[in-house]
């Protein structure tokens, strides 16, 4: 007796908010991305305040979100927003690559900066993947920011973890959650929590995804 083969579920749009002061880079990548399938915008904002008043209304699973914004920064709104909804993810889109403003980014709990010279399908893949779990970094500032590492106290101190302490928050830079860490080295949720409370103490951060990107860059310097 032959079935038929039950068609798979498709996956549900990557729902985006953008934030960018310019009306013209709005119109510009509010037309690129309508056409990518997969990828749901479902609203763009010019400043602090719209940017929190849409994410809040949309529920957006990544926010493209610029530095610069007339009425503060988008390293503000970045806070603010995984404030309100520690789920999302954020991703800047700048023209800066200031390295104190990487850093900033980076310490406000951002998943991934990227300078607007990016191609388009490199872009699309960005969002993808932030999407994903994953943080992601511009090529052309990969340089700086390793300076940055070497330069903080976190780089020399990811030598102080342990090797599972290592293998955990390698698990947390792929985009796992606690119990997928969990279920892949074989210990329990809580002691999962544990092990990535000592992690950021020793790193001396706060979020997973700054870990992430520490993580993330120290291996592309060995």
């Amino acid at each position: 007796m032959n079935h038929s083969a039950v068609p798979a579920t498709p996956a549900a749009p990557i729902r985006l908010a953008l934030v960018d002061d310019s009306e013209l880079v709005r119109a510009g990548l509010q037309s690129l991305l309508q056409t990518v399938a997969g990828i749901e915008l479902v609203g763009t904002a010019a400043d602090v305040h719209g940017a929190l008043e849409l994410c809040a209304r949309t529920r957006p699973d990544v926010v493209l979100l610029d530095i610069r914004l007339p009425d503060g920064t988008g390293i503000e709104a970045c806070r603010q927003l995984l404030r309100d909804d520690d789920r999302l993810r954020v991703l800047f889109l700048t023209s800066s690559a200031e390295q104190s403003v990487v850093d900033d980014a980076i310490r406000a709990g951002a998943h991934g900066y990227l300078l607007k010279e990016i191609n388009t399908p490199a872009l699309v893949q960005a969002i993808r993947d932030v999407a994903a779990g994953h943080s992601i970094l511009d090529p052309h500032i990969t340089a700086r920011v390793m300076e940055l590492v070497k330069g903080d106290p976190t780089g020399p101190l990811l030598a102080s973890l342990s090797p599972q302490e290592h293998r955990v928050l390698a698990k947390i830079a792929e985009g796992l959650t606690n119990k997928e860490v969990g279920n892949a080295l074989g210990l329990s949720e809580k002691t999962v929590k544990n092990y990535l409370a000592s992690v950021f103490d020793k790193l001396q951060v706060t979020r997973r995804s700054q870990a992430a990107v520490y993580y993330t860059q120290a291996l592309r310097k060995q």
